[in-house]
């Protein structure tokens, strides 16, 4: 029964997470950019993620040293609010579907770093799922360009999500070790207190403060469904589901994400899905599974909940 439950947690967030995507792509149609969306996601989350740091830092011993603090602000600036730039100015250009399988390249950008820097042999496994992971991208990639008539913006998309996608898989190889010391919780609050504080001072530098409150109902409506529905929510729902079924699990059933964002993405915003996409999907599924089924160095061993773009 516990590993029933804990398994519909962790299916339920993965399909929560993949809705992000389709919030911002919904809230596009009202003529908001990227800067004030992700200010608008980042106001409606911060308040709970920092109660819910400071309660986490009352029952933690570890106290933060001017080592941990650079490594909050780094990974804050670099992992959280780049790649959430990245991602939500990506898809201004290409589908929720393509976005997602981008993004779910990141483990295999993760074992990548891992070979030059923990020097991670990748193995024969390792090479075949980067193998099929990418071919898997390169057909998805190719239906897009093909149904999309604009193939110049496909690229730049791409392009687009895939940065986000390096910078997510820094910003795991690098929380691993911090979160051990600091905790998972504070580690969330702090870091997304540092991306807030970015993404607040680029928006006041490129827009006028009075856009936060002057946008149509509909964007606080998606931008609120994107901060409750596909951060928080699935943030805490997989943590819990890591405490029931355990990470890898967790990580295995998290496949999901990229099938319902392409189903979604189909009903909510009527994107195409054919034979050549299914196929490119599964490749990228079959890849990333392979990756999470190796065993990750230790730092990277368990990835972080999706608080980032990928963060999510």
């Amino acid at each position: 029964m516990p590993f029933s439950a804990g398994a519909v947690l962790a299916f339920t967030a993965a399909a929560f997470f993949s809705m992000k995507a389709i919030f911002v792509k919904l809230a596009y149609l009202y003529g908001v950019d990227a800067v004030t969306l992700l200010a608008l996601r980042m106001l409606f989350a911060l308040p709970v993620l920092l109660v819910a740091g400071f309660w986490s830092s009352r029952r933690h011993a570890h106290r933060m040293t001017r080592k941990d603090w650079l490594a909050v602000v780094f990974l804050g600036f670099a992992g959280y609010y780049l790649s959430s730039l990245l991602d939500f100015m990506g898809l201004a250009y290409i589908t929720a579907g393509l976005e997602r399988l981008i993004l779910f390249l990141y483990p295999t950008i993760v074992a990548i770093i891992s070979f030059f820097v923990f020097k991670k042999p990748i193995g024969r496994t390792g090479i075949v799922a980067l193998v099929l992971s990418y071919i898997g991208i390169a057909i998805a990639t190719g239906h897009d360009l093909e149904t999309s008539g604009n193939a110049h913006a496909v690229l730049i998309g791409g392009s687009l999500i895939f940065a986000c996608t390096i910078t997510y898989a820094i910003y795991l190889v690098g929380s691993g070790e911090i979160v051990g010391r600091i905790g998972a919780t504070r580690f969330a609050a702090l870091a997304t207190t540092v991306a807030a504080a970015s993404v607040l001072i680029q928006f006041v530098i490129q827009n006028p403060v009075q856009a936060l409150v002057t946008q149509p109902w509909q964007v606080y409506m998606h931008a609120g469904g994107m901060a409750f529905l596909s951060t928080l929510l699935p943030i805490f729902m997989t943590a819990k589901a890591i405490q029931m079924v355990g990470a890898a699990k967790v990580s295995l059933i998290g496949a999901v994400g990229p099938v319902a964002t392409i189903f979604f993405g189909w009903l909510l915003l009527n994107e195409n899905v054919s034979i050549q996409q299914i196929i490119g999907a599964a490749l990228v599924l079959a890849g990333v599974i392979l990756v999470a089924r190796k065993a990750a160095p230790k730092p990277v061993a368990v990835p972080a909940p999706q608080v980032a773009p990928a963060g999510e």
